[in-house]
């Protein structure tokens, strides 16, 4: 076998993917937070990209120029400053020196500011201030302090603090008793059963069983076994569930009282949609994003630099990266556009009749009626929220599985959720609904489901078993 080389000349079709279409493509699936960050990114590293700014803040930028001029041609006008001060309400014009004023109290600016709610850790060591301890049993007690998660529970085994903190088993314990004798109660847990504990030894008289089944039948008192509970504890249901019933009222989490780890989070819209004259009509929130054009200095400065090749091929550069970030910004608001409007479309019942009414729907759907891609209506519908009559929802929100109902009827996983919902609610708890019974109940409503897809359904919503949710 020989082996030498060939020159060949062959055409092919090749998708490459080019700076540009990357650029499309990663924008299509950006949120408008993620959005806006890009934006502010772009114009801080490519001089040739700027804002637009909008009439009215040209007008107001005249008015502020003519305003400054009238002022300075009027310097020399006296003004009348106890008129202003007069209209102004103040107390410099009304209250002499050294007399009281004629408001009951008055307090200061800086006394008008709301304050900052201290954090968990702050609040904990000025407990621990309070108690005047030694030294030494003031810092271990803050190092346990420092050593709290979130939800109040102490991170971490006694064998390693004892270890880093260089002190016996015996002296972290009393500093671990000192933490757990702060507020609120439960802090400074290690597990659920301490925590209940300690909220209950705190109270004055709680039920007698309370304390039996914190410390033996947690696990039984979850899973909702109040017979087996009933026998072993020598009593009736009825004492062993009101039981319970207190225990839940008990706070699992006390460090969640300080509210950290809730860090606030704000959703803004990608779409809105308003009814019009009984028709949706589908609008861009554009308002977080802002309208960019190409800087008139450096389009200026490309004609004029024809002489100079660097400064030509850097500003070109420049410009050609600012009018893709255009055009794409403007690729995506468009493809976002139509997507929402499909979607809009085949959900209209929905919109009309609330979520019994949604349909399934899948990504191949929409993108065959827009004719794109699958990608690409998931690229549009990711990390995308819209505004509807119905309220705030993920562009995801509408794309789920579901069943043919007897009639034909097509019944979203979400409008099954609902109807199984509804009749949880309304059993009795003392004879809850099995799920085989749920899916005989969803049969008679033409909906055809088996027994293990309404299990699948029911954990999904966080429902327990038929047995964890009677009460005798």
């Amino acid at each position: 076998m020989k082996l030498d080389y060939n020159l060949k000349l062959e055409q092919t079709q090749k998708l490459i993917m080019t700076p540009e279409l990357k650029l499309a493509i990663t924008l299509l699936q950006y949120s408008a937070l993620e959005l806006q960050d890009h934006i502010q990114e772009a114009l801080l590293n490519n001089p040739a990209l700027e804002v637009m700014e909008t009439k009215e803040a040209e007008q107001n930028e005249e008015t502020e120029l003519l305003a400054e001029t009238n002022i300075e041609k009027s310097v020399e006008d006296e003004f009348p400053w106890e008129e202003y001060f007069r209209d102004m309400d103040l107390d410099i014009t009304r209250t002499a020196p050294g007399k009281p004023s004629d408001k009951s109290e008055y307090q200061s600016a800086i006394e008008n500011c709301a304050g900052i709610e201290g954090t968990m850790v702050e609040d904990l060591l000025g407990q621990l201030r309070m108690l005047s301890l030694p030294r030494r049993q003031y810092s271990i007690a803050a190092y346990l302090v420092g050593n709290l998660d979130q939800n109040g529970y102490l991170q971490g085994e006694l064998e390693d603090l004892t270890s880093a903190l260089g002190v016996s088993r015996k002296e972290l314990e009393a500093g671990l008793r000192i933490v757990q004798k702060l507020e609120p109660a439960g802090i400074g847990c290690r597990n659920l059963q301490e925590c209940l504990m300690l909220q209950l030894k705190k109270l004055t008289s709680p039920p007698p069983l309370s304390i039996e089944i914190v410390k033996h039948y947690l696990p039984a008192a979850a899973d909702g076994r109040y017979g087996y509970i009933a026998s072993c504890l020598h009593c009736n249901e009825e004492r062993v569930q009101d039981a319970v019933e207190f225990i839940r009222t008990l706070n699992p989490k006390p460090g969640s009282v300080f509210g950290e780890g809730e860090e606030t989070r704000y959703i803004i819209p990608d779409v809105i949609v308003e009814k019009v004259d009984n028709k949706y009509v589908i609008m861009g929130n554009e308002s977080s994003i802002p309208n960019l054009m190409i800087s008139p200095f450096y389009q200026k400065m490309l004609k004029n630099s024809s002489d100079d090749e660097q400064v030509a091929a850097f500003v070109k550069n420049k410009i050609e990266k600012a009018f893709w970030l255009i055009r794409s910004i403007e690729q995506r608001r468009l493809t976002l556009h139509r997507v929402s409007q499909q979607i809009i479309d085949i959900q209209r019942a929905f919109l009309d009749e609330g979520i019994k009414k949604l349909k399934p729907l899948t990504l191949k759907d929409v993108a065959l009626n827009i004719g794109v891609h699958e990608s690409t209506v998931s690229r549009a519908t990711a990390n995308k929220y819209i505004q509807t009559p119905r309220g705030l929802f993920s562009l995801k929100f509408f794309f789920s599985s579901g069943l043919t109902g007897v009639g034909g009827i097509d019944y979203s996983s979400h409008s099954i959720k609902t109807y199984i919902k509804e009749l949880i609610k309304a059993e009795d708890r003392t004879k809850p609904l099995s799920d085989q019974c749920l899916a005989e109940l969803l049969k008679e409503r033409d909906i055809n489901i088996s027994r293990r897809t309404v299990a699948k359904y029911r954990e999904e919503i966080s429902i327990p078993a038929s047995y964890k949710r009677r009460n005798s």
